[in-house]
């Protein structure tokens, strides 16, 4: 079944875990999202309609986004400008990656301050079609947030020990 998803870097058993599980949500709720899409469609074209299509095809396009996110952070997979970084060496490449990193996770901390304030000050406002609050679809951005802060925070720590960050192995088959 591993084989399924994209590989990841060697990572310590609690954090392979959260990763495997990041990545089977993402799975299952872009397959929901396409069969129910689907079937939508369908339902269209025999003059019918599922009226809460488009609010749940938006939560889950929100939840996907935030996760694929923090998938992505765990693979160290986001495009980054890397000329400075590649050609720095020494202490002084070590410090600009440390930096960098520091920088990222200060930016998910923010996210995810921010983010927890908006859901808290949403708890009052419904999704119209699904009655669902619609601080569960805004859960998406600080939970997004605080699991990639946890890949991030694991390439600081590395980089702050004197380690190299090992990339995840191509996947060759």
């Amino acid at each position: 079944m591993r084989r399924l998803l994209p590989p990841a870097p060697p990572e310590p058993a609690p954090l392979r875990l959260l990763g495997q599980f990041v990545d089977w949500t993402i799975v299952v709720l872009g397959a929901a999202l396409v069969v129910i899409v689907f079937v939508n469609v369908v339902m269209h074209q025999l003059d019918l309609d599922i009226a809460w299509t488009t609010e749940f095809g938006e939560f889950v396009m929100v939840w996907t986004a935030f996760l694929g996110a923090a998938a992505a952070a765990r693979r160290r997979g986001h495009m980054a400008i890397t000329e400075l970084r590649d050609h720095a060496t020494g202490g002084a490449g070590r410090g600009l990656r440390l930096a960098i990193e520091a920088t990222v996770a200060g930016m998910l901390v923010l996210l995810l301050w921010y983010g927890a304030a908006i859901v808290g000050a949403s708890w009052g406002n419904i999704l119209t079609v699904l009655d669902w609050p619609m601080a569960w679809q805004y859960m998406a951005l600080p939970v997004g947030a605080a699991i990639a802060l946890v890949y991030v925070l694991r390439d600081l720590v590395v980089l702050a020990r004197g380690g190299d960050l090992v990339d995840a192995p191509e996947d060759v088959s």
